[in-house]
């Protein structure tokens, strides 16, 4: 019998679920920077569908709800590039 995943890998477009998995339960992964990739990668989409960069950002918001947007657009223009 296959082993259901528990864990969910944010990260499936640059590592497998496999080595994600073991450095999840390593404590290996920031889960910040995790965030933060998410957050840039789903920034960049949105802006390939045209969407404002305000626009985008308040859609980032309404997932993040505990983040400002200031904090987004500093996650978005002064983080390391995606």
């Amino acid at each position: 019998m296959e082993q259901v995943r528990a864990i969910t890998n944010p990260l499936s477009d640059l590592i497998s679920d496999d080595i994600y998995e073991l450095l999840k339960t390593k404590n290996l992964i920031n889960e910040k920077s995790v965030r933060d990739y998410q957050i840039k990668r789903k920034f960049k989409l949105l802006r390939k569908q045209k969407i404002s960069a305000n626009e985008a950002i308040e859609k980032i918001r309404n997932e993040y709800p505990y983040l400002q947007f200031d904090s987004i657009r500093k996650i978005i223009y002064l983080g390391n590039k995606v």
